[in-house]
């Protein structure tokens, strides 16, 4: 058996636990990263971060790179398809406090991939390196690669490829061993982790279907990957994390779901103001009050509501039992304003 509680390092940076939580866009915001945190989750990742939006100072973009101090170890994950341009936002990524830079050379959405990026960069195995080679000059922290197997179904360029970017200067590779072509459709293949994992000498992390603490066993075992990385199942269930570290498969209790909801709800209100985390939140509804907690009519009302105050007080109504809850975990947590640092003046252009 595989203690996950055990610390691994990537480079210099150390990693508390053998659980990842992935970057997911629309999703990896800095609640669901803190949350993960305290759930079990040794490393967590931003969602992709735009090189382009960077260079153009989006102020969105931007917000991406706020880092919180109860969110270490953290890496921030960057799209882009000129080495240049991403040499740049990494370093920038090095100032916002992120302890390492990830890259995504797996996206398999077309608006990502139409630019030369995510996927894309599979089938060009020279600018990838060449892209990770100037990132690795450009920074001091560690560079890391999150990979699918190659754009095809059947395809296995991943294990071409990621020697090339470990020798471009890569501390770590991620391989989700789908195609791009697959999305998230059939299963991941981990006989090409355990591939990956025997061709390169650095630490691989396996992505894809890691849904259990039986799962994350037994990839673990059979792939002699230095860690797993755990994505949707995570969403809007951070148990899932506590039961893949430490066993158990505790069900929340409807207090507790509420309380986790709710804390989430006024850290990304706090993050994204009231108009963004309105819409952003809807899906997370859903997410949390699935699994046969809440019935589906209730989760239905939530979504018409016009504000997440009112949200809230539905929420605590149909479980009054989640205030005190909410009070102690208000008490425990810090507000994502009292540890959030503000960006370097620097980062934005000004001095």
């Amino acid at each position: 058996m595989i203690d996950l509680r055990e610390t691994w390092w990537i480079g210099p940076v150390e990693i508390p636990t053998r659980l990842v939580l992935a970057p997911m866009a629309g999703v990896s915001v800095q609640a669901f990263r803190r949350q993960g945190r305290r759930f079990g989750a040794g490393l967590v990742c931003s969602e992709m971060v735009s090189c382009a939006g960077i260079e153009h100072r989006n102020e969105r973009t931007l917000g991406y790179l706020r880092v919180a101090t109860d969110e270490h170890p953290l890496a921030i994950q960057l799209f882009g398809s000129e080495p240049g341009t991403m040499a740049e936002a990494a370093r920038m990524v090095e100032a916002a406090g992120a302890d390492l830079v990830d890259l995504n050379f797996g996206c398999p959405v077309r608006k990502v991939t139409k630019t030369g990026a995510g996927a894309t960069l599979l089938d060009d195995p020279d600018r990838a390196a060449r892209i990770v080679s100037a990132i690795a000059d450009a920074v001091e922290i560690p560079v890391t690669v999150k990979l699918r197997r190659g754009l095809r179904d059947g395809s296995r360029d991943c294990l071409v490829v990621g020697p090339c970017l470990v020798e471009a200067g890569a501390a770590s590779l991620t391989l989700h061993p789908r195609s791009a072509q697959q999305m998230y459709t059939g299963t991941a293949d981990h006989s090409l982790t355990a591939e990956l994992v025997s061709l390169v000498d650095v630490p691989v992390i396996a992505s894809g279907d890691i849904v259990s603490r039986a799962k994350a066993q037994t990839v673990l075992a059979t792939t002699g990957a230095s860690a797993v990385m755990v994505g949707r199942a995570a969403q809007g269930n951070p148990w899932v994390l506590e039961e893949i570290v430490d066993g158990g498969g505790r069900e929340p209790s409807r207090e507790e779901v509420v309380a986790e909801l709710v804390l989430f709800i006024r850290e990304t209100v706090r993050e994204l103001g009231e108009r963004r985390a309105s819409g952003f939140l809807k899906k997370f509804y859903a997410w949390y009050l699935g699994r046969g907690r809440f019935p589906r009519p209730f989760k239905q009302e939530l979504v018409v509501l016009d504000s997440t105050d009112e949200v809230e007080r539905r929420l605590i109504a149909a479980a009054p039992g989640s205030l005190e809850l909410i009070e102690r975990l208000e008490a425990e947590v810090p507000s994502g304003e009292d540890v959030t640092l503000e960006l370097p003046i620097s980062i934005y252009g000004g001095g």
